[in-house]
């Protein structure tokens, strides 16, 4: 029997893990974090996001019916600084940020992982659909997708380290939604028929580019629209309202379709193009963490995605020495946006992944 912290979202899922855990004798505890107030956004008014008033609520509720304790830990302060002002930095950076991959890189896997061990549990249990297996060869862990591959979120957890795979359980892992959904009804838990959260947590409207005049007055300004060949044709409306790859909300009539294809913050430009213009074979990556070994030392064939609900796409994988990877795909990739993750496969198990910094034609 192992002592077990659970990270209770107050959704369907991080509960059925705690169930879970409990039935198979266990010492369970939940645990929500308070990210947010309503001072710092209106997550009162939230409605299918994480970590909202509400979802507090529901986690208690749930660890009352299932007879364990419930804690609430403040990391208001580190999730500012870690997601929230990195989220406005990489997106006046001319990046497309993923705030999910930093709250589960710096909040739930490192600082929270951390807070279990001291106060003496051996696990911190989560309700990701995912899985953590150990190789009896090399006695690395290894984070593999949860086999209801329609759920799976290895995506988003491809920065753990060895050592948070060592104290992390994945109870979903082998199950999918309809079944998870089933066992929260037959537990009689409250939320078996709450919806998803859809959003991100702190933008609970949606509206990015209004969040960002908000944390960073003054900084977004009125620019040059620009054709691949540098040429003005246009005006746009700050950089942070333009994402790789939108053709609708440009508000410029050329007679043919045009996507927005790069953004330049140093000269405040966004380039308008054609298709064609957004696929490219080959992109760049830093910040990479390898999971499946220790070290790569020459080009190996995995296969890749660059965004959440992409198919893993054929591909080389190139180390370049100093943290820094090439991704060359077998086939040109749509829409490489810098300051998403591109993360890396064998089969079912993840190699690693890395930020995305630019795209290339080689």
């Amino acid at each position: 029997m192992a002592r077990v912290l659970v990270a209770m979202s107050g959704g369907v899922d991080s509960s059925v893990a705690a169930k879970l855990l409990l039935d198979a004798g266990h010492e369970v505890a939940g645990v929500t974090l308070k990210l947010f107030s309503g001072d710092d956004i209106d997550a009162e008014n939230a409605t299918r996001t994480c970590c909202a008033l509400s979802d507090v609520e529901d986690a208690r509720r749930v660890a009352y019916k299932l007879g364990i304790e419930h804690f609430v830990f403040n990391f208001r302060e580190l999730f500012a600084e870690k997601v929230m002002n990195r989220f406005v930095a990489s997106y006046l950076a001319g990046e497309t940020p993923n705030p999910c991959i930093d709250c589960n890189r710096f909040i739930k896997f490192d600082k929270l992982i951390e807070r279990a061990l001291l106060l003496g549990y051996d696990y911190m249990a989560t309700g990701h659909y995912s899985r953590v297996e150990r190789d009896g060869e090399t006695g690395r862990y290894l984070l593999k997708r949860g086999l209801d591959h329609t759920k799976d979120q290895s995506y988003v957890l491809y920065a753990m380290t060895q050592e948070q795979l060592a104290h992390t359980l994945f109870p979903l892992g082998g199950l999918d939604k309809v079944e998870v959904r089933r066992i929260a009804e037959e537990a009689g838990l409250v939320n078996a028929r709450k919806p998803d959260s859809q959003d991100i947590c702190f933008v609970p409207d949606g509206n990015y580019p209004a969040f960002i005049d908000r944390a960073a007055p003054g900084r977004v300004r009125e620019g040059d629209f620009v054709d691949v060949d540098g040429k003005p044709i246009g005006a746009h409306r700050g950089i942070t309202r333009y994402t790789i790859g939108q053709r609708r909300g440009i508000a410029v009539a050329f007679g043919k379709p045009m996507y927005v294809v790069a953004k330049n913050a140093e000269d405040n430009t966004v380039t308008l193009g054609e298709d064609a213009d957004l696929r490219a074979s080959s992109l760049e990556a830093d910040e990479f963490n390898l999971i499946a070994f220790e070290s790569l030392g020459e080009p190996i064939h995995i296969r890749a995605k660059i965004r959440y609900n992409q198919t893993e796409q054929d591909a080389t994988l190139v180390p370049e020495g100093n943290g820094k990877y090439r991704v060359t795909f077998a086939r040109p990739q749509r829409a490489i946006a810098p300051g998403q993750a591109v993360v890396c496969y064998l089969g079912d198990t993840v190699v690693g992944g890395g930020t995305i910094r630019a795209q290339r034609d080689d």
